[in-house]
C-alpha cells in the first residue's frame, strides 16, 4: 500500500527570509518599472545649476584671492625681519668686537677683569642680572655689555616674529591650495552639465546672454559720468577699456580678469590702491544703500558674503567680470542681489 506523506513545511526563518526575498524583488520590479533612464536637463535647468556653481566658484576665487594677497604681505614682511635679523646680528657682532678690544686693552695693561673675562665665554644677561659684577666693571664696559644686552633681546623677539610668520605662511599655502581644488572642481562640475548640452542649445544659451548683454548696454548712458568723482570717472573709463575681456579667476589684468580684479585694476589706472577682494573693497569707502544714490564709478557689492563686486554703470547697469566661460559686460543689477554701493 502505498504511504502518503504529508510534504514537509519549510521552517518559520526560511518563510520570512523567502517572503523577505520575494518583496523585495517586488519593490525591486517597481522602481525599475518607474524609473524613467537618467533623464536629461533642460538647457534653463542646466543654466540654473550652472549659475549656481559659478557662483561657488566665485566665492572660492575671493577666496583665493585673499590668500595670494596675505601669502604675498606675509612674504614681504618675512624678507623685512630676516634682513633685520641678518643687520642686527653684525651690529651685535660688531658690539662684541668693540668688548674683546676693551678686554684686549685691559690684558696689556695689567690682565683682563674676570667678570670680562667670564662675560666674554657666556651670556650677558648673566652678569647684568648680578650687582656684585657691576661693580667688578668699568662704566665703559657696562655700558658695552647693556648694548649688547638690548641687541639679543631685539634679535630674539624678531626671530620668534619671524618663526610665528613662517608658520602663518604655511597656513596661508594650505588655504590656497585649498581654495585653488574648490574652484577648480566647481568649474569642472559646471564643464559636465555645459557638456550635456546639444550644440543647438549651446547656442541659444550663448545667444541668450549675448541678447541680455546687449540690452544692459543699450541702456547705459556712455556720457553719464559728471555726478562722479574724477577718480570714480577714470576708473570706470578704465573698465570699459577692457570691455570683451575674459574672466579667470585669480586674474587681475591687464588682459583678463576675475570681479574684484576688475575693480582694483581700475581704481589702480585712476591712481587709487583698493583692496583686492571683493568683501575689503566692501569696507574701502562710504556704502551707499539706496540704488538711486549711486554715482558712476561706484563700487557694487552683491550678495550676503559679499563674493562678488562691479562698477556702477548708471541707469540700473553695472559694468563687471560675471564668471568663468564670461567676459567684462553690462548687466542689470537687478540679475543679482544687491547689498550695497560703496564710493571710494
Amino acid at each position: 500500500m502505498a504511504s502518503h506523506r504529508r510534504p514537509k513545511q519549510p521552517s518559520r526563518a526560511r518563510v520570512t527570509v523567502l517572503t523577505t526575498a520575494a518583496a523585495a524583488a517586488v519593490v525591486l520590479s517597481a522602481n525599475a518599472a518607474n524609473a524613467a533612464p537618467s533623464e536629461k536637463l533642460s538647457k534653463d535647468e542646466v543654466k540654473a545649476k550652472v549659475d549656481k556653481l559659478y557662483q561657488e566658484a566665485e566665492q572660492a576665487t575671493e577666496k583665493l584671492d585673499g590668500a595670494k594677497e596675505k601669502q604675498q604681505e606675509l612674504q614681504k614682511e618675512i624678507s623685512t625681519i630676516q634682513d633685520n635679523v641678518a643687520r642686527g646680528q653684525e651690529d651685535l657682532n660688531k658690539l662684541r668686537d668693540s668688548l674683546g678690544s676693551l678686554a684686549t686693552a685691559q690684558y696689556r695693561s695689567g690682565g683682563i677683569d674676570p667678570s670680562v673675562q667670564l662675560f666674554l665665554s657666556s651670556n650677558p644677561d648673566d652678569y647684568l642680572d648680578k650687582a656684585s659684577t657691576l661693580d667688578q666693571l668699568s662704566s665703559q664696559q657696562v655700558e658695552a655689555l647693556k648694548k649688547i644686552q638690548d641687541k639679543q633681546r631685539e634679535l630674539a623677539q624678531e626671530r620668534a616674529e619671524a618663526t610665528d610668520k613662517l608658520k602663518d605662511l604655511s597656513a596661508t599655502r594650505t588655504e590656497l591650495a585649498k581654495q585653488k581644488s574648490a574652484v577648480q572642481s566647481k568649474l569642472a562640475d559646471a564643464q559636465k552639465l555645459l557638456n550635456t548640452l546639444t550644440a543647438k542649445e549651446k547656442a541659444a544659451l550663448d545667444a541668450e546672454q549675448a541678447q541680455a548683454a546687449s540690452r544692459a548696454s543699450s541702456r547705459v548712458d556712455l556720457g553719464n559720468t559728471g555726478s562722479a568723482s574724477g577718480r570714480a570717472a577714470a576708473a570706470f573709463s578704465a573698465a570699459q577699456s577692457v570691455i570683451g575681456s575674459p574672466y579667470v579667476y585669480g586674474a587681475s589684468g591687464p588682459s583678463s580678469f576675475d570681479c574684484s580684479g576688475l575693480t582694483s585694476w581700475a581704481y589702480a589706472q585712476a591712481g587709487v590702491t583698493i583692496p583686492r577682494t571683493s568683501e575689503a573693497q566692501a569696507n574701502a569707502g562710504t556704502r551707499i544703500y539706496n540704488e538711486s544714490d549711486l554715482k558712476v564709478g561706484d563700487l557694487v557689492i552683491f550678495y550676503g558674503d559679499y563674493h562678488h563686486v562691479g562698477l556702477y554703470a548708471g541707469n540700473g547697469q553695472v559694468l563687471h567680470a560675471p564668471h568663468t566661460g564670461a567676459v567684462v559686460r553690462y548687466e542689470s543689477i537687478g540679475d543679482m542681489t544687491f547689498e550695497f554701493g560703496v564710493r571710494i
